[in-house]
């Protein structure tokens, strides 16, 4: 089972990394840190990845979780994105070395009717059993939209923008503060990103988060790559890094969960404005 977990990540990461160029330059610095400070080899610990659908039937989060579900993984958290019309949940494998997995979607119904429609025409391109192939949580979009509906997604939902391009594939990787040796804080891994050039989200501040709720988060911008629509290209946010730090709960252990309020402006690593 082990095996097939690390594969599944391998593979998540391998279409991470091919549209998201920075994360990859991110790793290296870091690795490099870890090296230096550990005097042998040192690999980087994924605290979690993320993956956003729409909550139609064929590609709902639940779907989505089932391929985590037959990993060993289990339900841990449920969130809810009111402003964003988004609800999420979250999974843990008994492993704790594992990765934990964030999934969400949007609530299509809750959406403008022109924004609806777009959605509807691109799952109508998706076919019933694509969910069950082996490879759907990195097999990227299965649909084709126009430069005119792609901006009219982004006025209404970023979230939903972004789907339009990138359909299925991590939206995230997060390095693990915890396992680090060469940066202990944060706020340091924050100013060696920026040192290095490194665009940080600073949508409610740089750091989300803290001691205060056991958890604080910061991320990268994400990269802006060209896309060919139906009708032209354009230049558009593709995937982000994400750097975690868990504090202890009351009885020692590390918080596991997320933080809705932190979560929300996470989501907006990925707007184009």
């Amino acid at each position: 089972m082990q095996d097939k977990i690390t594969q599944l990540f391998s593979k998540l990461w391998e279409s991470y990394v091919a549209i998201t160029p920075s994360a990859y330059k991110i790793h290296k610095l870091l690795e490099e840190y870890e090296t230096q400070a550990t005097q042998q080899a040192s690999a980087l610990v994924n605290d979690h990845i993320a993956l956003r659908t729409f909550n139609a039937d064929k590609v709902s989060l639940d779907k989505l979780a089932k391929h985590f579900l037959d990993l060993g993984y289990t339900e841990q958290g449920q969130y809810e994105f009111k402003q964003k019309k988004l609800t999420a949940k979250h999974f843990e494998h008994p492993d704790t070395t594992q990765p934990k997995v964030f999934i969400s979607e949007l609530l299509i119904e809750e959406m403008p009717q022109d924004v609806q429609g777009i959605i509807h025409n691109m799952l109508d391109k998706v076919a019933d059993d694509a969910w069950q192939k082996d490879d759907f949580l990195y097999s990227g979009r299965h649909w084709q939209v126009s430069l005119e509906d792609y901006e009219t997604l982004v006025a209404h939902s970023e979230y939903a923008a972004w789907m339009s391009v990138w359909g299925y594939c991590a939206n995230h990787f997060t390095v693990s503060l915890n396992h680090m040796q060469s940066i202990q804080e944060l706020s340091d891994a924050n100013s060696k990103l920026k040192q290095a050039g490194f665009v940080l989200n600073t949508a409610g501040g740089e750091i989300k988060g803290g001691p205060e709720v056991l958890l604080a988060q910061s991320s990268t911008m994400a990269d802006k790559i060209k896309v060919a629509f139906s009708d032209g290209e354009k230049l558009v946010p593709s995937c982000f890094y994400e750097f975690a730090q868990r504090y202890p709960m009351g009885n020692g252990k590390l918080y596991q969960g997320f933080v809705a309020a932190s979560a929300d402006k996470i989501f907006e690593s990925t707007n184009s404005k």
